[in-house]
């Protein structure tokens, strides 16, 4: 049968999402407050003056005044999409020159960078992190400098490690490479309070990405955005469609930014119920938990995490298997969740690890 499509597609796998589903969901970083359920009264009433019968709409004016006011930029610095994941795939799309470009990211770091690469052929290369969770700032500018590389990744703090890295370093990667794009994944900066919006009047090879789907709730919703300079936002554009986010997407995010100070009093709990639960499995004998600066915890329990990933399933707690590096051989990442979630995952956690001292 005769193959339509590009050749470097017929040895790829359609995008799915490959985790047990369980009564208590902690493997995918969602928040565990229904967005709906905590604005339905506004989000409602902003509706009845909405037409979706039309392709414009007062409300995408009125999103891009608050977003803006809430990124403290100019409305030009700012592009919207389908969620962070849709901006990464444009905006890896926009930065493929030919079939020898490549980006450079750290690894292990968010799955989807090689993903999403892969779906608009661009290829990728990676820089390890070592044990103690950095990277060799050296070796990651050799392979950013190189005339083929045309963006620089770097996810801030990083998924799924939950780790920060310096400022100073970033900084550095930044000015070293003015001729590449510079890639700042800042999809949990709310949970971290680190950012590098102020230094995007600095560097113009600067770009952030940002989502509604941790911090204010929204993973189903799909909305994300980008901050950059004007011109870089411009020329993103010009690989999204026209009418790219629908109306219902835009006036939903826009009642959530005028509720955010409920979602910013979420994200206060989220981060008190992880430093809890860090404190609670640093305790637990043959328990390895990593820092985190995000809304999940990354773990181990050694030689036994396969087991516990079984046991948690038969539990109705569904975690992250995040195996495939050899950084994280034997670990798994938990999402924070709500009470009875956590109290759930630490039930069944402590059941397995006294049952593995008795046998």
């Amino acid at each position: 049968m005769k193959d339509y499509f590009r050749p470097d597609l017929a040895g790829k796998q359609p995008s799915e999402i490959n985790v047990p589903v369980r009564k208590h969901m902690l493997c995918l970083n969602e928040s565990c407050l229904d967005p709906y359920q905590a604005i339905k009264a506004d989000f409602l009433q902003r509706m009845e003056s909405i037409r979706l019968n039309r392709y414009l709409s007062p409300v995408t004016e009125e999103l891009h005044t608050r977003l803006a006011a809430y990124a403290g930029l100019d409305k030009a610095r700012i592009v919207w999409g389908n969620g962070a994941d849709d901006l990464l795939y444009h905006i890896f799309l926009a930065v493929r020159w030919d079939d020898n470009a490549f980006a450079v990211s750290l690894a292990p770091s968010y799955f989807d960078y090689k993903t999403f690469c892969g779906m608009v052929g661009l290829k990728i290369r990676f820089v390890d992190l070592q044990e103690d969770l950095s990277f060799d700032t050296r070796e990651y500018l050799r392979l950013a400098s190189d005339p083929d590389c045309r963006l620089a990744i770097l996810c801030n703090p990083n998924n799924p490690t939950g780790n920060l890295f310096s400022p100073e370093q970033l900084s550095l990667i930044v000015e070293t490479l003015p001729d590449k794009l510079v890639l700042i994944d800042e999809t949990y900066h709310e949970f971290s309070g680190a950012t590098f919006a102020s230094e995007l009047d600095l560097h113009p090879n600067l770009i952030l990405i940002r989502s509604f789907s941790k911090a204010f709730s929204g993973a189903g919703l799909r909305f994300g955005y980008a901050l950059s300079r004007e011109e870089n936002i411009h020329s993103l554009r010009k690989v999204l469609t026209t009418f790219h986010t629908s109306i219902l997407n835009q006036a939903f995010a826009l009642t959530i930014l005028e509720n955010s100070t409920l979602f910013q009093a979420h994200v206060r709990d989220v981060i008190s119920m992880r430093d809890s639960m860090q404190g609670r499995l640093q305790e637990l004998p043959g328990v390895r938990v990593f820092p985190s600066h995000t809304n999940f915890l990354t773990f181990s329990v050694g030689d036994d995490t396969a087991a516990l990933f079984e046991h948690l399933k038969d539990h109705e707690v569904a975690v992250r298997d995040v195996r495939a590096h050899p950084l994280l051989r034997d670990c798994l990442r938990l999402t924070i969740g709500c009470e009875e979630d956590n109290r759930a995952f630490m039930s069944a956690l402590e059941t397995f690890l006294t049952n593995r001292q008795q046998a």
